[in-house]
């Protein structure tokens, strides 16, 4: 018999094994141990031997990026709806597999998407809003997508931040008069696909009380609807698709609920025990679990947890919620099933295994034996997919790492561990890369570290008060009422992506790459002063992405060639690997700013990323606190904005997108949060004049209630996401909240390619001027035009423009 490593499609005579961390005869020994040998028909089929051992989810992108492509070759109308369910089918396929092969024995399926599972839910749900025109039945991808991503009569629905994660989920929008139906059966299609692979899976269905948690009131029904009050009205679909999974075979369910993480509410919790009981009887035969993942679960919340009716087992995230382990301690049902978080889905750190293994064995004698499964944390949707595919990084950080393909083999590795099979190679290679990351050189840099912690000793707040610092800044930069800017990027163009390539690729020279991007820049400085924009930007066509061009440039950063993970639908990021103190070698956007700045008379911003975005968006080391990191960063950005100043460039942007994202999910951990981003924010900037404007740009989450925190940013302008989310922003404003600097809450969606009307987004600004006073507004987009196409672009901003110069016409006859 002979093997392949990474080859995962098992059939005939060959031997499938699991894409391991390194391709060595140990590790390969050490998988065959662990499966046996079959006879079927004339060859022979690997069946592992399955322990306790649970994946709460698994990316669904594909270690390519394989739908991704698919997806965007069926918007651009390239390819058949055939064609995306066809590369959608092979990826299931394949992850179902994986797992299976690698001794998984709870494998969970209905966790692939082709955009949100969220969104997934409100499908199953038939919760479509009626702008889509939904006339019943089964949901198709005209409807799906065009919820997803509007089209070219109606925009899109609202997208957020799923908890404290970059991924981002749709919201659905639900009131009193929603007919719900279920109308996608796509939770017991894919049991069904994956039973007729020969793998017996466990659906994950979003649990229906965090569906409604999550949810938000559709427009025109009143803010202050009860959404839980719908409760009655979701329970028959939840029943009907539960009777279908087990006439299919299911044997387990699983209900993600992570907002039981969340401070709820005592009417919030009582909605638990409702619905698991209503549905205690349909759930009859079936084993149960409950998911919770992402924070601590609060004492109380506990208790009602562990005492739902018709449930199984509890699923608890032991990584970021390590004082759920003393409740467990404390007391746990009789009888009932732990699937232990103890393998971090949420960063690519190799798991101590021995410290998992020391966790897991104080369980057993509390939950039992039998009763101990080890599981992630959360969803792998949140890590990077396979190290197989990063032959090219360095070989001492990549001993310290695991994507998600190797976290099922630590899964697996622990629960044979727990069940008497320790294989001690493996663990005693995982103990060597521990001590080494521990003890490189390469990790620790004195002087950073020192000026890091010098930083504690001010709040480091600029001398002069907003308001004299914008009246500085009007004498020199003199711009009209009502300023129009966009947020940063502009189109990335197929041709733009292949000049960059090339270059990384050294199939082009410095001079030739250099070239081609100040001839990008010469066109979109010529396209905005054609659409007479005020303050321009330089489209920022040197850049991959706004967090991995500042981690290439600095210090203590590691880079991946495809650790992709979803942001959201299509659009994936890869986030840098930080593994070592921070720190600026060399200028980083100095030279493009400068460059573009020389082409046109009209004021330049450099755009910069913050530090707490940077940090929230990279995979960042857990060897030391966030918040030490992040001051790093600060002062390396700090570098970088006082550079930019000298260079002549009289604005600056520092995008914090991230900061509310970070925001811990407990309460009572908000204000040591806020107080650690917020002052790492004032850092990069506490060393200009007055007379440098600093704008800073957040998108995609819901800031009302750190807006507080966001005035103590001390920022000149802020523009901020707010067409997508119906003008939710605005509602802070109406409240009485005082908002003295610049501001320009987005007035269109750039995350749809509809294009907005003149009078919609005249209509936008005329809601905000009811709320904000005229000399502190902006008119700009929601976020980056880097997704978009010129064909939308160019018309979207021109009659942005268009609109904002009317409403000034309108405000100079009214005086």
């Amino acid at each position: 018999m002979s093997f392949m490593v990474g080859d995962v499609g098992i059939c005939g005579s060959g031997i499938g094994s699991f894409q391991l961390y390194r391709s060595n005869m140990k590790w390969l020994t050490m998988t065959l141990n662990f499966v046996k040998p079959v006879r079927i028909g004339s060859g022979y089929r690997v069946l592992s031997i399955k322990m306790a051992s649970h994946i709460v989810g698994y990316p669904r992108m594909g270690p390519k990026r394989e739908l991704k492509f698919a997806l965007e070759s069926f918007w651009d109308k390239k390819s058949s709806a055939e064609d995306l369910q066809k590369v959608a089918a092979d990826l299931r396929s394949s992850i179902w597999k994986q797992m299976a092969d690698a001794g998984i024995k709870y494998i969970p399926s209905n966790t692939f998407s082709y955009y949100d599972q969220v969104l997934d839910t409100a499908t199953m749900l038939g919760a479509v809003p009626p702008r889509y025109n939904f006339a019943g039945g089964e949901i198709g991808f005209d409807t799906y997508f065009s919820m997803a991503r509007g089209n070219a009569s109606v925009p899109a629905m609202e997208m957020t931040k799923w908890f404290d994660t970059n991924y981002h989920y749709i919201v659905p929008e639900l009131g009193p008069e929603v007919n719900f139906s279920y109308a996608s059966h796509k939770a017991v299609n894919e049991y069904k696909e994956a039973k007729e692979l020969g793998v017996d899976t466990v659906p994950v269905l979003v649990g229906p009380v965090t569906f409604l948690l999550l949810s938000k009131p559709a427009k025109g029904v009143e803010k202050t609807f009860p959404l839980l009050s719908l409760l009655d009205k979701i329970l028959p679909v939840y029943k009907e698709v539960i009777g279908e999974l087990k006439a299919a075979g299911a044997s387990w369910i699983q209900f993600d609920e992570p907002t039981l993480v969340l401070d709820l509410e005592s009417h919030q919790l009582e909605a638990f025990t409702k619905a698991y009981s209503e549905l205690e009887s349909t759930l009859s035969g079936l084993n149960v679990i409950v998911e919770t993942y992402f924070a601590d679960i609060p004492a109380e919340t506990y208790k009602i947890l562990t005492a739902l009716k018709g449930v199984t087992g509890f699923g608890f995230d032991l990584v970021r919620g390590a004082k759920t382990l003393d409740l467990i301690k404390g007391g746990f049902p009789s009888g009932k099933y732990l699937f232990a978080g103890v393998v971090d889905g949420r960063n690519i750190w190799a798991n101590d295994l021995a410290a998992s293994l020391s966790t897991l064995q104080s369980l057993e004698g509390i939950v039992g034996k039998d009763k101990l499964v080890v599981s992630t944390s959360c969803s792998l949707l949140h890590t990077a997919v396979d190290l197989v595919n990063e032959p090219k990084l360095d070989k001492e950080i990549k001993s310290w790492l695991a994507f998600a393909a190797q976290k099922v083999v630590e899964v697996n590795a622990l629960a044979k561990a727990l069940a008497g099979e320790k294989d001690e190679a493996f663990f005693s290679e995982n103990a060597a890369a521990q001590a080494s990351r521990k003890s490189s050189p390469r990790v620790t840099n004195e002087a950073v570290q020192k000026a890091a912690a010098a930083l504690r000793g001010s709040d480091h707040r600029r001398a002069t008060t907003v308001s004299a610092r914008l009246d500085a800044q009007q004498k020199k930069l003199n711009l009209p009422v009502l300023p129009t800017t966009t947020i940063g990027s502009f189109p990335q163009t197929l041709e733009l992506r292949r000049v960059r390539r090339e270059y990384k690729a050294k199939k082009i020279s410095e001079d030739d790459y250099v070239k081609a991007i100040k001839e990008e820049i010469s066109k979109v400085v010529k396209l905005q002063e054609e659409l007479d924009i005020d303050v321009l930007v330089h489209g920022e066509p040197e850049r991959n992405d706004m967090v991995e061009y500042f981690g290439e440039q600095l210090s203590g950063f590691a880079f991946t060639a495809n650790g992709w993970v979803q942001s959201y639908g299509s659009r994936c990021v890869k986030p840098p690997i930080i593994y070592g103190d921070v720190s600026r070698p060399n200028p980083m956007t100095v030279f493009w700013s400068q460059t573009a700045q020389s082409m046109t008379k009209r004021p330049m911003k450099g755009m910069l990323t913050g530090p707490v975005t940077i940090l929230n968006w990279s995979f960042v080391r857990n060897d030391q606190p966030r918040f030490e990191t992040c001051y790093q960063i600060a002062l390396a950005i700090k570098d970088e904005v006082e550079d930019l100043e000298k260079a002549g460039i009289n604005v600056i942007q520092i995008d914090e997108a991230a900061l509310r994202e970070g925001l811990p999910l407990r309460k009572a951990e908000h204000a040591f949060y806020l107080d650690w981003a917020v002052h790492s924010f004032r850092i990069t900037n506490v060393g200009v004049q007055d007379t440098t404007q600093i704008h800073t740009h957040m998108c995609y989450s819901n800031f009302n209630d750190i807006i507080h925190s966001i005035i103590d940013m001390d920022a000149d302008v802020i523009t901020i996401e707010n067409s997508r989310s119906d003008e939710k922003l605005l509602s802070v404003f109406r409240e009485g909240v005082k908002y003295g600097a610049g501001i320009g809450p987005g007035v269109y969606d750039i995350h749809s390619p509809r294009i907005p009307s003149t009078e919609e987004i005249a209509d936008r600004i005329n809601k905000m001027l009811a709320v904000l006073d005229t000399n502190i507004l902006w008119v700009n987009p929601d976020c980056g035009l880097k997704t978009r196409k010129y064909a939308e672009v160019k018309p979207a901003l021109e009659n942005m423009v268009s609109a904002a110069k009317l409403i000034r016409t309108q405000l100079a006859s009214a005086k």
